[in-house]
């Protein structure tokens, strides 16, 4: 059993900062790349960034890209996503995802296989 949990969510005003964490934890496997998405009240889930095991290659959503920074910690299977000038409308759940497939990051929900349960982060005007 693969498990991947999310912490650091919470309600914050416009302009400040949040740390999300997600952990992987269960059977060992190889994921190819670990990724963030977010799903906003009515809206698709959607990809924010991601982050390859390996070489550590990134990849942003451009609503995000300057003010979000994801990173990983190998030893303890940890990937982080920073949030800095948080606006209004990055509030959303958001979701931690693991892809074992190859081939760079991708941005489709349907090529992950594994996933956290999300933690809400609320960005007040």
């Amino acid at each position: 059993q693969v498990r991947l949990v999310e912490s650091g969510g919470g309600l914050v005003q416009a302009g400040d900062s949040l740390r999300l964490a997600c952990a992987v934890s269960g059977r060992t496997f190889t994921a190819y790349a670990m990724s963030w998405f977010r799903r906003a009240p009515g809206k698709e889930r959607e990809f924010v960034a991601g982050i390859t095991r390996v070489h550590g290659a990134t990849a942003y959503a451009d609503s995000v890209k300057g003010r979000f920074t994801i990173s990983r910690d190998t030893g303890d299977n940890t990937v982080y996503l920073q949030m800095n000038s948080l606006e209004p409308g990055d509030t959303a759940v958001y979701f931690c995802g693991a892809s074992t497939l190859a081939g760079g990051i991708t941005r489709r929900a349907d090529r992950y296989q594994y996933w956290g349960q999300g933690t809400q982060v609320t960005v007040s005007s």
